[in-house]
């Protein structure tokens, strides 16, 4: 329902309506702690602090290099042919997926290329499913005016959705959106699941040829370059290769490169829709600097440094993920309510704070999580966020760490002190 000052001003029913990043809000509130001088461990963000996290040095000297050549002028459309080409070899070396360069769309981060997938395929009111908890789908189905059928998963599957869920709502749906390694929770699909998933789109699209509008799967893999303790990780391409025609992959350098400022990303999949989706960003102009894109296509040709660089980065991030994750399993081992599950991939860890019923010190009783992560904030000045931001249940208990903002397992150590102290004075 529209406020009167909607009605006054007259704006559209999806914009007055549309709600703003959970996770965003968070961290705003965490700022404004910190703002006033109050020590806070900020884990929200699925970000990445450059003094400890900076891009490749190579990557930094090709974007100076490409200002100076004075490369600022607009870029291409659908992204420098030079990009494209390199984004085309990288594909094939690191996921063994053959893509023309023609078949490669490059945009400003992910993001635009995500919001391009849901624009080209989706008319007002189609149907897409996606798991419960993962980012930001209810919003681009929002901005798109798709309904959205939002799958509840549990820790068991690793809150990875299975077939048997999905199954009961193909018929209606237009596309499924899925990210492996999912934020939040940095979990995978094991091949098991995922071949499953595919055989079920590839029977209901034989089922609609030449009568209905295909389903799709937009997959989002921007954190597969971020594997660890051999985790695999699985596309829907390469398990079943009939999936090529109702596959768009979303990627880019935000994460495997700590370069969310730099805002490359990239979608490729069959041509036609990725041409749709190039005409459509042409015209909201959501592609990447000219100069970064020249940069970033040499840096991905360098297979030396690219290798050199992911092979540090990751060690970094897992020591990061595995010291909280032997934490929190010493916390559950000493009785208290939480709970961990091991990382597998991403900068996310999942962990569990079972607190509501809970008396502080102060007698009050913890009456749901909302007071579970405002006492976990004020009494650990721990900040982490909740994966009702993500979609789950109000009630659920779990939550996401990112540690792309981490220092090191000395502040891991120093946050691990205060939170048992604090869970301690709970009964």
């Amino acid at each position: 329902m529209l406020t009167a000052e909607a009605n006054t001003l007259r704006i559209s029913t999806m914009a007055e309506s549309l709600i703003g990043s959970e996770i965003i809000k968070l961290a705003n509130e965490v700022n404004e702690l910190i703002r006033r001088g109050e020590k806070i461990y900020n884990f929200t963000i699925g970000d990445f602090d450059p003094a400890v996290f900076p891009i490749p040095h190579l990557l930094t000297d090709l974007i100076i290099k490409a200002y100076k050549d004075e490369q600022t002028n607009y870029p291409a459309a659908n992204g420098m042919p030079v990009l494209r080409t390199a984004v085309s070899h990288f594909v094939s070396r690191t996921k063994q997926l053959d893509y023309l360069p023609e078949e490669v769309l490059i945009t400003s981060g992910s993001r635009p290329a995500i919001y391009a997938t849901f624009k080209t395929l989706l008319d007002p009111e189609d149907v897409v499913i996606y798991p419960s908890p993962s980012w930001n789908n209810n919003h681009y189905c929002h901005l798109s005016l798709a309904k959205g059928v939002m799958i509840e998963t549990q820790p068991e599957q690793f809150f990875m959705p299975d077939a048997s869920l999905l199954e009961p709502h193909l018929k209606n749906a237009r596309m499924i959106a899925f990210c492996s390694p999912l934020n939040p929770t940095g979990t995978v699909f094991s091949k098991k699941q995922l071949e499953s998933i595919c055989d079920l789109v590839l029977q209901e699209n034989e089922r609609r040829k030449g009568t209905e509008k295909p389903l799709y799967v937009m997959y989002d893999q921007v954190y597969s370059s971020l594997l660890f303790e051999g985790t695999k990780h699985y596309n829907p391409v390469s398990l079943r290769s009939a999936m090529r025609d109702y596959t768009i992959f979303i990627n880019g350098i935000s994460k495997s490169f700590a370069a969310t400022g730099v805002r490359v990303g990239w979608a490729y999949g069959p041509k036609y829709i990725i041409n749709r989706m190039a005409a459509i960003l042409s015209h909201v102009g959501a592609w990447a600097p000219k100069a970064e894109q020249i940069a970033v296509a040499s840096f991905l040709e360098n297979t030396k440094s690219v290798d050199t660089y992911l092979e540090q980065f990751k060690d970094e991030i897992y020591k990061r993920l595995k010291a909280f994750h032997d934490a929190f399993v010493n916390l559950k081992l000493k009785g208290y309510n939480v709970d961990c599950i091991a990382p597998q991939g991403a900068i996310y860890l999942t962990v569990k704070f079972d607190l509501t019923g809970k008396k502080t010190a102060e007698g009050k009783t913890l009456q749901n999580q909302g007071e579970v992560t405002s006492y976990l904030l004020k009494k650990a000045t721990l900040a982490v966020v909740p994966f009702s931001a993500f979609g789950a249940s109000q009630n659920s208990p779990w939550y996401r760490i990112s540690v792309g903002t981490c220092t090191g397992e000395n502040q891991i150590k120093e946050v691990m002190v205060k939170l048992e102290a604090a869970l301690s004075e709970l009964s």
